[in-house]
């Protein structure tokens, strides 16, 4: 390819070519002609392409120059004061890339196939001369050298096991970019963040717990088709260890599901229906432990801050949970809650003197009272006359609780308290602080900071349950030994 390199114009204006590495410009170069971006669109994306330019915006002053284009591409002027042209259609295709040449075409079929001479030309009766003509380039028959085949065998095999070890690079990679389980292993604070745990020991443990029980688990897409199958066999977008991570995050931060699909690369829909199985699942499985302690088993643990109470059974205490406000009137009343002055599902949770949950109610309308929730919550058929129930003031449940209850006192009209009461209501203040604690325990999990809506009513006992119950394996003792 000719060069055109400082041969100064004349002219006053400079137009330059917008090709990578061509420096080409009418200042300097007279014999050459520019060429504007062409009107069709077609056209344009095929001379951009061409011209190998990415987000490249064309001014009226961009131009291609003819060194980039055939010479049967351009239309010479017919006198010489007219512009050489450009014909239609026509597409640079000469860079500096490929050396400013076009590759020979490829020869078709016919000729690249191999073919006898005529057969005038051909002697059938002459094997000499046929001998003669034929060239035996490869012996297809002879055994090679054993020290070949064996340098061939040997670097088959190092090239195998580069290739394990990039693949397994590239894996180890992946696994680390992708947000999951294993991504926050090494860090007991990114796993207590993301899951509430206190390390990714105890996750592990609870893992090892539950996992025996994973064959059993049915999906919401199984239920939906009314057909169970082994869960080993089902197409799971995620792994199990992975979906459990995404609900602990679903309970733990309170993420949206839009959010946690695009964490985890997944649909929504799909989001969903991980949340509602494994809700229904730890459910099923935690909720089939025995948490109600025996007095015996109360007794060997209980801390030295309950010798003055060594009967002590059961810790009680109510929470509540903002839920959204319904439309109906009637459905408000029911569930509007005097204390919280707004709308609440309550619930009863009550704890061993060690700190273990061993009780947790179902949910009612926030409208409920403390004296009608233990009724209907099943714990009074639980309590013996033997045991002994730790309160809060406003439990007045003295009339039908078969056992012994330890309250802090009240004035109940009286002016002054005695000084053995306020000394008596300052220690059942000191141990009860320890359910309260245990509530707060479950409120850190910032599901249960906004409102709940009303399309989760069906599934909220469940996911209520269920963070209660994790409390039992996410963190140390309440009270220490």
């Amino acid at each position: 390819m000719k060069k055109f390199k400082y041969q100064r114009s004349s002219g006053t204006t400079a137009e330059h070519c917008c090709v990578p590495l061509c420096q080409a410009s009418s200042k300097y170069n007279n014999v050459l002609s520019f060429f504007t971006f062409p009107a069709d669109e077609e056209i344009r994306r095929k001379w951009i392409v061409a011209i190998r330019r990415d987000k490249f915006t064309i001014t009226a002053h961009t131009r291609v120059c003819s060194r980039h284009f055939k010479p049967e591409d351009i239309r010479e002027p017919a006198s010489e004061t007219a512009r050489r042209l450009l014909k239609r259609g026509s597409v640079p295709e000469l860079f500096e890339w490929n050396n400013f040449s076009l590759p020979l075409p490829r020869p078709g079929v016919w000729e690249r196939r191999q073919r006898l001479p005529p057969e005038d030309d051909r002697e059938s009766n002459a094997p000499d001369h046929l001998a003669e003509d034929v060239s035996m380039d490869h012996d297809y028959v002879s055994a090679p050298d054993p020290a070949v085949v064996d340098l061939v065998l040997e670097e088959n095999a190092s090239l195998r096991e580069e290739i394990r070890k990039l693949r397994g690079q590239v894996e180890s990679l992946t696994l680390r970019r992708r947000f999951g389980i294993h991504r926050f292993a090494a860090s007991d604070k990114d796993i207590r963040f993301f899951t509430r745990f206190a390390s990714y020991d105890l996750l592990m443990r609870f893992w090892a717990l539950i996992e025996p029980s994973l064959p059993s688990m049915v999906s919401v897409g199984q239920g939906q088709r009314g057909t169970v199958t082994d869960s080993n066999a089902a197409t799971h977008s995620l792994q199990p260890i992975d979906e459990l991570f995404l609900f602990l995050n679903y309970l733990a931060l309170g993420s949206k599901q839009r959010d946690l699909a695009d964490r985890y690369s997944v649909h929504q829909t799909t989001v969903s229906r991980i949340i509602t199985s494994w809700s229904n699942f730890l459910y099923t499985v935690l909720g089939s432990i025995r948490i109600w302690m025996p007095e015996e088993q109360i007794r060997e643990f209980l801390p030295a801050d309950f010798k003055d109470y060594p009967d002590t059974t059961v810790i009680l205490d109510c929470t509540e949970l903002r839920c959204q406000c319904p439309s109906s009137p009637l459905l408000q009343s029911e569930v509007f809650s005097s204390y919280k002055s707004h709308c609440t599902l309550k619930g009863l949770i009550g704890i061993a003197p060690h700190g273990a949950v061993t009780f947790i109610s179902a949910l009612y309308a926030g409208s409920i009272s403390d004296k009608q929730i233990m009724r209907e919550s099943g714990l009074l058929t639980l309590l013996k006359p033997g045991m002994a129930v730790m309160v809060d003031r406003g439990f007045l449940i003295d009339d039908i609780v078969p056992c012994k209850i330890y309250r802090p006192a009240f004035l109940s009209g009286r002016f002054q308290m005695s000084a053995g009461e306020v000394r008596e209501s300052q220690a059942i203040a000191c141990l009860r602080v320890h359910v309260e604690r245990l509530i707060r325990r479950v409120k850190e999990h910032k599901f249960f900071d906004s409102e709940i809506p009303l399309r989760l009513f069906g599934s909220i006992n469940q996911l209520y349950t269920v963070a209660c119950l994790l409390t039992n394996f996410e963190n140390g003792p309440l009270v220490k030994a």
